[in-house]
């Protein structure tokens, strides 16, 4: 798929002897054309420093788009603040060197019955300034026109793909939440069209809470359909799913103990990515499929920076993390089966990756320790009365501080040295830590009580 998306993108640069850049609808790129004087042939081998590396400098949007693979959240909102993701035919963007877009554009819309599914960029040096777009003054250049029924058959590849990128999303969901009469059909649906990926190793990613892409929200619904969902390289299938309540009570942030409003109350919404493995004993492509999701969100929720470097208040976009978003990461499988098990390991990943933040913003299920069990525990109308008294605000340093000595086993002088207090402060604390809770921190079971009610608040 790949090579044909490169095919055709080549085709559009030497139609117009540009180069030409192609991205999704959410500015991940896909191809990129070369230029026919070969400037732009290797841009993204960075082992080829020499003219080239001059020639990219020029614009530096276009460099990190090609070497990042993806546009950021400021150039995103830069460039569809022109209604891109309206147009019909070829926009023409000029160049804003404050905005580090040195050269201008011409942005094909790629469509597939009527839905924009991406953009093919031109990079204009000056040499396309007098191409003529079509409009009221007459039709487009020759050229331009068959560059957009190129950018056509681009759509419909991209239209294709993501309808099956749903069909997968749809059987994974079924397998993982569905009725458990469902749930054999979704498993042999999904093997026969992951092939022999689907023997594995796999690995889930779970990331919380998510916001669900909404059409009806969106201010260009017409042109965003409710259904898309990032999908970074590795990834086999992704949906949303509903995150049941985690077991936790809500703990207001004066304790010190992290909250989630997903933690609780009213079930949230969370997403699941299948991600293939090179081997059983090595994470690293779930823990970056897990990274490119987080970052999906842009700059985070209510806005961002813009291209000039300015703070810049924009809308909350469909299909992102909201503030404090989190991922797991669960324990490798082989094969299909064991998939169910492996999104509660992802989803109580993400939880505690959310809940301490030292285990976060990416968490796998075998890092995270006491959460493993704790996240099995049903959901608590309030905190354990052993508690209670301790995670009010009032109390909220002697909460941490008793936290903080059995994390470190009960050792004082580590705990000092942890805190930064002297050890007669420290004993000073763990005295009222014990007038408030009734419990004497010389028993053991008293302290692994203690200790599991505080992780639980967290979660």
């Amino acid at each position: 798929m790949l090579d044909d998306y490169q095919q055709l993108v080549d085709e559009i640069s030497a139609a117009l002897g540009a180069p030409a850049t192609l991205e999704n609808r959410d500015f991940e790129l896909i191809a990129f054309g070369a230029h026919d004087s070969g400037a732009y042939s290797d841009e993204a081998d960075e082992a080829d420093k020499g003219d080239e590396a001059d020639e990219l400098a020029l614009d530096p949007v276009r460099t990190r788009s090609i070497l990042r693979r993806r546009s950021t959240a400021a150039v995103r909102a830069w460039f569809e603040g022109f209604g891109i993701a309206r147009a019909q035919a070829p926009l023409r963007i000029p160049p804003d060197p404050g905005a580090g877009v040195f050269m201008g554009r011409i942005c094909l819309p790629v469509r597939h019955r009527g839905v924009v599914h991406g953009y093919v960029w031109l990079l204009d040096d000056g040499h396309l300034s007098d191409l003529e777009l079509g409009g009221p003054s007459g039709p487009p250049d020759p050229r331009l026109a068959r560059a957009m029924e190129t950018a056509a058959r681009i759509g419909a590849l991209l239209a294709a793909e993501a309808q099956a990128d749903e069909e997968l999303g749809g059987q994974l969901r079924d397998l993982l939440t569905g009725p458990p009469g469902g749930r054999d059909t979704a498993r042999t649906a999904l093997r026969a069209a992951l092939r022999g990926a689907a023997d594995g190793p796999l690995a889930l990613v779970a990331v919380t809470p998510w916001t669900p892409g909404d059409a009806a929200n969106a201010d260009d619904a017409e042109d965003y359909p409710a259904t898309r969902l990032p999908s970074p390289p590795g990834v086999a299938a992704v949906c949303v799913l509903p995150v049941p309540p985690g077991p936790g009570p809500a703990a207001g942030p004066s304790t010190g103990l992290a909250t989630s409003p997903a933690n609780g109350r009213s079930a949230a919404a969370g997403l699941a990515a299948l991600v293939r493995l090179r081997a059983s004993t090595a994470l690293d492509p779930a823990r970056t499929a897990a990274d490119q999701l987080l970052r999906s969100a842009g700059a985070g929720p209510g806005g961002t920076v813009s291209a000039r470097g300015d703070a810049a208040r924009a809308p909350e976009r469909p299909g992102t993390v909201r503030d404090g978003g989190s991922a797991g990461v669960s324990a490798p499988r082989r094969g299909l089966d064991d998939l169910p098990a492996a999104w509660f390991e992802a989803l109580a990943a993400a939880r505690a990756a959310r809940a301490d933040a030292r285990l976060g913003p990416v968490a796998e299920w075998a890092a995270i320790g006491p959460y493993r069990l704790l996240a099995a525990l049903p959901a608590q109308a309030g905190p354990d009365p052993v508690v209670q008294a301790l995670l009010k605000p009032p109390h909220a340093e002697l909460a941490r501080t008793a936290e903080a000595f059995l994390d470190c086993a009960g050792q004082a002088s580590r705990t000092a040295q942890t805190l930064g207090i002297h050890r007669q402060t420290l004993y000073y604390r763990l005295s009222r830590v014990e007038q408030l809770t009734g419990l004497d921190l010389d028993a053991g079971e008293d302290r692994l009580l203690l200790h599991m009610a505080l992780k639980s608040a967290r979660l």
